[in-house]
């Protein structure tokens, strides 16, 4: 039997913060994943994710995302390695819709800096796309791309650094709450002070007993390979989202040789077992994929959305055990704050509350 201070089960985005910020307060602390991190089978890998301030899905998310930005940069400087690269992110759609509208509405309550842009202005900028007449262009330049394993890596790296632990694969079974709290393995049986459950996919199974109507989805991420052409000038395009009456998609500019990365982060089909999703490419999600791009692939991942009712994060201590904390539901938005929600968790962990604002995520 091994004994911590604290157990992360889950070493992606959130659960690799969280023991980072365990080990810098010199917590002995482990991390237990049933694959190696990162890795391709849950919610933090496929090259990039979007970073924005002007948050469209709830303004109260903002202060929580500019803290996460000074984390990140914090962590960069302090593995002196760049992590956020800032392309500026170019939304598109009704100037009624829950996109346009959120993200005037975020700019406006929080005082920040977007460019409001009609579709002339738009393709005079940026001449590769194309935007429907009735639509309308926020640019927020501040907003950019986090390159996600990279990023799971560099906080996995600066906690071993600092004296926290890594096991994998190992598989969780089960856990009783004690305390000692008590989680049983497939590489035996560890007891801790406090816990900490960061398992994205897996967490309806860990959390089985609270009624948190989590339901995972299946996304499919392409990758699109331009003509030389074409190539030449995607150069200076920012990352993109577009609300279009079929659906919300989004993209980032070329990165590497595999091209410009296009995903719908609308629809995705329900998963019952995240361990035996389907990873071929999915004949449906393609086609719409292509619909909108007009281009070929090139490359192809799948990702997990772990969905919450609301679309919005759940981040609380156990109802009935306070030594217990969590973070779920994340619904397809949630690394590039997963900086701030490791704070967040290791706050609440080990002092039971925490200075960030994060009191609208508790369960609801």
């Amino acid at each position: 039997m091994r004994h911590y201070e604290a157990i992360v089960l889950g070493a992606g985005g959130v659960g690799s913060a969280a023991l980072w910020h365990l080990a810098q307060r010199g917590i002995r602390a482990v991390a237990l994943d049933r694959f190696p991190p990162p890795h391709s089978y849950g919610s933090s890998h496929g090259q990039s994710r979007i970073i924005r301030q002007a948050y469209f899905e709830h303004p109260e998310y903002v202060p929580l995302v500019l803290e996460a930005y000074r984390l990140w940069d914090e962590l960069s400087q302090h593995l002196d390695q760049p992590l956020y690269h800032q392309q500026g992110v170019l939304q598109i759609g009704p100037a009624d819709g829950e996109v346009v509208a959120g993200v005037i509405q975020a700019a406006e309550q929080h005082n920040l800096s977007i460019d409001r842009l009609s579709p002339q202005e738009i393709e005079t900028r940026w001449p590769t796309l194309r935007v429907p007449e009735d639509a309308i262009g926020v640019f927020e330049s501040q907003a950019g791309y986090l390159l996600v394993e990279q990023c799971v890596d560099a906080h996995l790296h600066a906690a071993l650094g600092a004296g926290a632990e890594v096991h994998s694969p190992v598989e969780v079974f089960s856990w009783q709450p004690g305390p000692p709290v008590s989680v049983q393995t497939s590489e035996g049986h560890y007891t801790a002070d406090r816990l900490i459950i960061t398992s994205g996919a897996w967490s309806g199974q860990l959390l089985e007993g609270l009624s948190l109507e989590l339901t995972v989805l299946r996304k499919s991420l392409f990758w699109l390979t331009p003509d030389a052409g074409t190539l030449a000038r995607l150069d200076g395009l920012p990352c993109f989202l577009f609300d279009l009456p079929d659906g919300v998609f989004y993209g980032m500019p070329p990165i590497d040789e595999r091209g410009v990365k296009i995903a719908e982060h609308s629809g995705g089909q329900p998963v019952d077992d995240p361990l035996l999703v389907s990873r071929k490419v999915d004949p449906e999600d393609l086609q719409r994929v292509r619909d909108f791009t007009k281009q070929q692939f090139a490359a192809h991942s799948v990702c997990l959305y772990t969905m919450s009712e609301d679309g919005h994060f759940v981040v609380d201590r156990h109802p009935d055990h306070e030594h217990i904390v969590f973070a779920a539901g994340l619904s397809g938005h949630g690394f590039k704050f997963s900086s701030v929600l490791g704070q967040a968790m290791a706050d609440i962990a080990m002092t039971g509350q925490t200075n960030l604002p994060v009191g609208f995520l508790k369960c609801r």
